[in-house]
């Protein structure tokens, strides 16, 4: 037989938005007409997330329910629908490594391997001393760039094993580090072009491809 778990209402701490998010809050239920609040619920659960150290409790769940007049069973579906909120407790650095296709082949797998060892976590789980957590997601969207990883906001990509050690290393100790290629690519370049190749090409992109003009014809 099984034996159910019930969680009594005084286990979910509460949840309150901070005096200046809170009219960031007024803002966001403001932009819709009265019985509409509801939609706001995305933005509340984005800013929520972000003052509650990274996830989603429900605590948070509950009182944007309270705010927008809604039920917390729906707040709590679209929290769980969208993968950027986090349902469950994250690290300070927030991990989402890109296992799709062209990543995987690229070495999105050495990546994780050397990011759990680093960190000497699993995947789905957070670091000892709370600053990292990790998991494997779907497409990060810079597919030219992989393999890719996402931090928190940022986006680091053009990442070997070596590289990304650094940066977890980085961060571990506090330092800024910059996002995007790590080895120096321009947006989505091919690797074999630099800045000034690109700039180069540019130019006889102009010279030889100058725009059609349209034929007018004589009203008369």
């Amino acid at each position: 037989m099984t034996k159910m778990t019930v969680r009594r209402k005084d286990e979910h701490p509460a949840f309150r938005f901070s005096s200046e998010n809170m009219e960031k809050v007024n803002a966001h239920i403001a932009k819709y007409p009265e019985g509409r609040q509801a939609s706001a619920v995305l933005p509340l659960l984005d800013l929520g997330q972000r003052q509650n150290g990274g996830w989603v409790s429900q605590g948070l769940i509950e009182e944007i329910a309270r705010l927008l007049s809604m039920p917390a069973i729906r707040v709590h579906e679209v929290a769980a629908f969208y993968t950027m909120f986090n349902l469950k407790l994250v690290g300070k650095h927030h991990i989402q490594l890109c296992g799709t296709t062209p990543c995987w082949l690229r070495g999105a797998e050495d990546l994780k391997k050397a990011c759990m060892k680093r960190l000497n976590i699993d995947e789905g789980s957070v670091s000892a001393d709370g600053k990292f957590s990790l998991v494997e997601v779907e497409c990060l969207g810079a597919c030219v760039n992989a393999p890719v990883v996402q931090i928190n906001d940022d986006f680091f990509e053009d990442l070997t094993p070596e590289s990304f050690v650094q940066i977890i290393d980085a961060l571990a100790n506090g330092k800024e580090i910059k996002g995007g290629s790590q080895i120096g690519r321009q947006c989505s370049a091919p690797l074999s072009c630099n800045t000034a190749d690109a700039t180069d090409n540019e130019s006889a992109v102009k010279a030889t491809k100058m725009p059609r003009k349209r034929k007018v014809k004589d009203a008369e």
